[in-house]
């Protein structure tokens, strides 16, 4: 196995016998050099089979990927290009410059340069820009036999031999069979004779992120991809899904921690991109907080009147704010699954308000005992009258957590009804919002508890 410094090596001493060495690396092992070597990333896929580099140029980072593909002689980038398969290709492509994509265009195979400005027509962040139309497509009438014949001949051109797709004379995508129903047959038996004419298949027009629902929902390796009138166009493959759903993953989890998504590993990311990128939230959470203060301002008088309650301010509203996020997130992700939708928010508000009532309750127990406890053995007086003053944290936090539970349920799936990012609510913003008014209720049920009393 060869580490960083044993890959740099070989390329230093520059002979033949050492780059067949090179092209043994697994293609991970290349991107993950290429990434973090920018002074040798190009001459190590100068040295690269084709194909082989082709594998690990998709595991780069799309910055670096520019990179190389600048550095490379003209010829070199050309072999690397046609060598990748088209799905990979566009995914490439489609980041960058108009007039680069123009240029890079120019060095492809007619077929490739064809194919590729097909797949560039389809929507960003549409299945079409994902599939791949390298596939094998067979007719009924066909015999295994004949099947099997073809694909000994044409196999090593499709991205995926797992299945096969039936088409008629008009292309229109009718069945798709796996491959090892044709080798457990007679050779004489006809595709017509083993088609069950029941398939799964991706819209050319549908969201990436529908492709990641549909595969996670069918034991799938690849799927059909077709137009509105049936017609078979590409497939998509099973890697191309895992990584945008590990991409859609980390872009949740990091709009969730109350940041704009990252778009490249941490470790890489320019200090100022960082910066920026998590600048704008927190300005946002800050201008939100400043409600708090306000708010604050507003119950100056049954502060200073009741010292007291000042002191469960910090316990109320961070009550309040970690329900709500327990919530917003148990919420998002359930979504992301296609668990939940718009319909079931009756269902969810209902389950919240009782898991609100039931966790607020148990705060508020805990609440009343620690005033109570604290009162009993002389650990702080809470005066004559701290059964009211427990009282008063006891409902409060049952409101401020019952509150949290339904707005951190709630914001993610009217956000998604208006078709933004469902992230967005993340359990910052739910915290914020309510810190605010979870004060409003604390003082609220203060006054009318206190009132005549300490109020």
């Amino acid at each position: 196995m060869l580490n960083f410094s044993d890959i740099k090596n070989l390329l230093q001493h520059n002979k033949i016998t050492d780059f067949v060495k090179l092209n043994k690396l697994t293609p991970r092992d290349v991107a993950n050099f290429a990434n973090r070597n920018t002074q040798w990333a190009a001459k190590l896929f100068q040295q690269l089979d084709p194909k082989h580099a082709a594998r690990a140029f998709k595991f780069l980072r799309p910055k670096k990927q520019e990179q190389i593909i600048k550095s490379l002689p003209e010829e070199k980038a050309a072999e690397l290009l046609n060598s990748m398969q088209p799905d990979d290709r566009t995914a490439f492509l489609e980041d960058l410059s108009g007039n680069h994509v123009k240029e890079l265009l120019k060095i492809l195979t007619p077929e490739n340069r064809e194919e590729t400005l097909e797949l560039l027509g389809y929507a960003e962040g549409s299945v079409g820009r994902l599939m791949t139309p390298d596939y094998v497509s067979i007719r009924k009438e066909e015999t295994c036999a004949e099947v099997l014949a073809y694909i000994r001949q044409r196999g090593q051109a499709t991205e995926t031999l797992n299945w096969l797709f039936v088409i008629d004379e008009k292309g229109v995508l009718i069945d798709d069979i796996n491959i090892k129903d044709f080798l457990v047959v007679d050779p004489a038996t006809t595709v017509a004779q083993i088609m069950d004419n029941q398939f799964v298949a991706l819209n050319v027009n549908d969201a990436q992120k529908e492709a990641i629902l549909v595969f996670r929902n069918h034991s799938r390796f690849a799927l059909p991809v077709i137009d509105d009138k049936g017609v078979l166009l590409g497939i998509v493959t099973l890697d191309d899904v895992l990584r945008l759903a590990e991409s859609e993953g980390t872009r949740e989890i990091q709009k969730i921690g109350g940041s704009e998504a990252l778009d490249e590993p941490y470790n890489t990311i320019p200090f100022t991109s960082l910066i920026r990128k998590r600048a704008v939230w927190l300005i946002i959470l800050f201008l939100g907080e400043m409600l708090t203060a306000t708010a604050m301002g507003h119950f100056e008088d049954e502060i200073s009147k009741a010292v007291v309650l000042a002191l469960f301010i910090p316990l109320i509203i961070s009550s309040g704010g970690n329900s709500g996020s327990q919530a917003s997130s148990i919420i998002i992700r359930a979504m992301a699954l296609g668990e939940i939708g718009f319909k079931d928010w009756w269902r969810v508000m209902r389950k919240e308000l009782l898991s609100g009532l039931v966790l607020g309750t148990i705060l508020g127990v805990v609440g009343f005992l620690r005033v109570a406890i604290w009162q009993r053995f002389h650990l702080y007086d809470y005066g004559i009258h701290w059964q009211k003053v427990a009282t008063t944290v006891f409902c409060a936090l049952i409101g401020v957590v019952m509150w949290g539970t339904v707005s951190g349920s709630m914001l993610p799936i009217i956000l998604k009804k208006l078709g933004a990012d469902p992230a967005a609510s993340s359990a910052p913003f739910v915290a914020t919002l309510v810190d605010v008014t979870g004060l409003v209720i604390y003082f609220t049920v203060a006054f009318v508890i206190m009132r005549g009393t300490l109020l």
